[in-house]
């Protein structure tokens, strides 16, 4: 089994949805990067996407726009990001480790020298935002290479559509719960059950929900529906406003939503 399989499994055995967080790669710098890691994994997470910092993040909102001008204008490169990979790999070897990007940083110059690359590191999947499943070839070097690639849903993705977004999907699908960029606004729960529950009806891979999650009563609300929860932008905007003193307050932060996220469900 897959490190993003056992993950999920070992959620869902424990009675809650697992935990999925995101941080940019060289924010505030690398050496943060790793102790900021390191705290995601002390706080609870059980799997951490690695943002790959991108001159034109087009799906992301302002706070990890901002990431990712101090990532890079901190000289944060590929070779940096993977160099990251690797040393959380050797330091959590059971901790899945996702790279999140752009097309421009996975496919050049060559897809199958970076998917040879991630795997080297200790990558155990990629989400590439701006590869649409009819250009899936583009990603097809991942699979071959022993990395799941992570499809997204969005609210604006109908039953035509959805089983050429599940085709070669593998760890789990990521639902997009608004359609707009990341981090400034939240979807209705309701909404939010209506498309886990279409999604679960269509694939047997575990459900992530993410953007706009923020606090621990919305983590919570979605975890009783989805297998897991993705939280990215509140850790960002953390990472921003403490710099180098960042990890104590990630920590912080990330043990209330797995608190939350395992405290028992109501029962109706």
């Amino acid at each position: 089994m897959s490190r993003l399989s056992t993950a999920f499994d070992a959620a869902r055995e424990q009675g809650r949805a697992a935990l999925v967080t995101f941080v940019t790669a060289g924010d505030p710098s690398r050496d943060a990067t790793i102790e900021i890691l390191d705290a995601l994994v002390a706080g609870g997470a059980d799997v951490i996407e690695l943002g790959m910092p991108f001159t034109d993040p087009m799906a992301d909102g302002p706070a990890i726009q901002a990431a990712n001008l101090r990532s890079l204008g901190a000289g944060t490169r590929t070779a940096d990001v993977l160099a990251i990979a690797g040393e959380f790999r050797n330091r959590h070897p059971e901790v899945p480790l996702v790279l999140m990007g752009y097309a421009n940083t996975m496919t050049r110059p060559d897809p199958a020298k970076f998917a040879a690359m991630a795997e080297n590191a200790g990558v155990d999947g990629i989400i590439c935002v701006d590869i649409p499943p009819e250009e899936a070839d583009t990603l097809a070097p991942f699979g071959e290479y022993g990395l799941d690639v992570i499809r997204l849903a969005t609210p604006t993705t109908d039953a035509a559509r959805l089983p050429a977004v599940l085709s070669g999907a593998s760890g789990f699908v990521y639902y997009v719960s608004v359609a707009g960029i990341t981090g400034l606004q939240q979807a209705a729960q309701a909404s939010i059950e209506d498309a886990v529950a279409k999604l679960k009806a269509a694939t047997d891979l575990p459900i992530a929900v993410g953007f706009g999650v923020r606090t621990p009563e919305q983590a919570a609300a979605i975890g009783r529906v989805a297998d897991g929860v993705v939280v990215g932008s509140a850790i960002v905007d953390l990472v921003g406003k403490h710099g180098p003193d960042a990890p104590a307050h990630v920590r912080a932060y990330i043990q209330s939503l797995s608190a939350a996220l395992a405290a028992p469900k109501e029962v109706a």
